[in-house]
C-alpha cells in the first residue's frame, strides 16, 4: 500500500533517505539493492528532537525539527537528496470508493477528485489529493467495478514536512501516510515466515510516545486497526516525578539503564504490567469486534518496545508467540552497522524503513 501526496515518484532510483518526523525523534533509513539478499541498510540514525517541536503530530517549530534532521543526515552519512516523509494517520482523509473499471488513469484523476468532494470537509483546492486502485471491487463477472483508495490531506500539512525537509537540504519526492508505511516494513517482513505468513493473523503493536496503534494483517491485508493512549511518556513522566530529572535526562536514562536501583521494581515493572495489560485488551476488543476468534503472532514495534521485561509481560498475558519486530529482517548490513546497536535500534525504524522502500517501487 502506497500513496504519495506530492505528486509522484521518479521510477529511477537515485539514493533515497526515509525520513520518520515522531514527537521524541527524527528517525532516517537509507536502503540499497543487496548482492545476497533483496536490500541492504545501507545507514541509519536516531536523533532526539526538542519537546514541543512536534505535538500531535504538527510540526509547532519547523526550524527545531529541521536541525534535528540535518544533525541525523550528518551523524549516518548520506549522500542522498531525496527524501520520502508521511503523515500522521489523523492528519490524512482515507476512503474506499467503486468506480468503473477500464478508465485511462486521467479519466481516474477526474472521477476520484469528483468523488473526493464528498468526503472532505473544505474545498478541493486546499488539499494534496492521490488515488491507488486496490483491485476489482466485486468477484462477480457482471461487475466491472474497482475498488480505489482515496487520500486526502490539508496542503498546509504536507507543506509543513516539505519545508523541514527543504531546510536540511533534501527534495521531498513521496509524501506517505504513517500506517501504510509501517505496513510495507511488515510486508517484507512477514515474507520470511513459513508459506510468506499466509494464512496467519499478525498482531503489530507499535508503541510511541503518547499511543500504541495496533495493526492486524492476515494475507498482506489490515483486518484491523486502533490506536489506545499508552506510550513511553507514562514512564518518562514517573521517572521526572519520582527522581527529580529533566525529561530530557529522563530520556537518556530509560536508554542507558542509569537509575536508582529502585527504577526496576517501583516504576519500570509497573509500566511493563500495563503495557501488557493494555495490549492483551486491544486482542480482546479485536475478537469481540471482528469475527476472528485468534491471533498466531505479536510483534512489538516503535521506540519503547524495547523496554526490558515487556515482550515476555505479554508473551504471559496473551499467551500468544510475541517477538520484536525489525523491520530489516534478512537484509544485508554495510560495514558500518554496529549489529548490537540495531537490535536496539530497529523497532522504532519500522516508518522510516517502509518509507525508504519506496525507492524500489516498480
Amino acid at each position: 500500500m502506497a500513496i504519495t501526496l506530492t505528486g509522484g515518484l521518479r521510477r529511477a532510483t537515485p539514493p533515497l533517505v526515509g525520513i520518520d518526523l515522531s514527537a521524541s525523534s527524527v528517525k532516517v533509513v537509507e536502503l540499497s539493492r543487496g548482492q545476497k539478499a533483496a536490500l541492504r541498510l545501507e545507514r541509519y540514525a536516531i536523533e532526539p528532537i526538542e519537546r514541543g517541536a512536534i505535538v500531535d503530530g504538527n510540526i509547532e517549530k519547523p526550524e527545531a525539527v529541521a536541525d534535528s534532521l540535518t544533525r541525523a543526515l550528518k551523524r549516518c552519512g548520506t549522500r542522498a537528496k531525496e527524501a520520502a516523509l508521511a503523515l500522521p494517520s489523523g492528519a490524512v482523509i482515507t476512503k474506499k470508493i467503486s468506480l468503473p473499471g477500464g478508465l485511462r488513469e486521467e479519466d481516474y484523476e477526474v472521477q476520484v477528485e469528483t468523488e473526493a468532494s464528498q468526503y472532505i470537509p473544505f474545498p478541493i483546492d486546499e488539499v494534496n489529493l492521490d488515488f491507488q486502485i486496490l483491485g476489482p471491487a466485486s468477484s462477480a463477472e457482471d461487475e466491472p467495478d474497482v475498488e480505489v483508495l482515496l487520500a486526502a490531506s490539508r496542503k498546509e500539512k504536507v507543506d509543513d514536512r516539505v519545508a523541514v525537509a527543504e531546510m536540511a537540504g533534501l527534495k521531498p519526492v513521496v509524501m506517505d501516510v504513517e500506517p501504510y508505511a509501517l505496513r510495507s516494513a511488515v510486508d517484507h517482513v512477514t515474507g520470511f515466515l513459513p508459506d510468506a505468513g499466509q494464512g496467519r493473523i499478525i498482531a503489530v503493536f507499535s508503541i510511541g510516545q503518547t499511543t500504541t496503534s495496533v495493526t492486524v494483517v492476515l494475507n498482506q491485508q489490515t483486518i484491523f486497526e486502533r490506536e489506545q493512549a499508552f506510550g513511553g511518556q507514562q514512564l518518562t513522566q514517573e521517572l521526572v516525578r519520582l527522581y527529580g530529572l529533566t525529561p530530557e535526562e529522563a530520556e537518556a536514562r530509560k536508554r542507558t539503564g542509569d537509575l536508582p536501583d529502585n527504577y526496576q521494581r517501583d516504576l519500570l515493572q509497573p509500566f511493563v504490567e500495563q503495557g501488557a495489560t493494555d495490549i492483551g485488551r486491544a486482542l480482546q476488543f479485536f475478537f469481540t469486534s471482528t469475527p476472528y476468534t485468534r491471533v498466531d503472532q505479536i510483534l512489538l514495534a516503535g521506540g519503547s518496545a524495547v523496554v526490558p521485561g515487556l515482550v515476555e509481560a505479554v508473551a504471559e498475558r496473551t499467551q500468544v508467540p510475541t517477538e520484536l519486530l525489525s523491520p530489516f529482517k534478512g537484509m544485508e548490513l554495510s560495514e558500518s552497522i554496529r549489529e548490537r546497536q540495531l537490535r536496539g535500534d530497529a523497532p522504532a525504524l519500522l516508518v522510516a524503513a517502509g518509507l525508504a522502500m519506496r525507492r524500489f517501487d516498480a
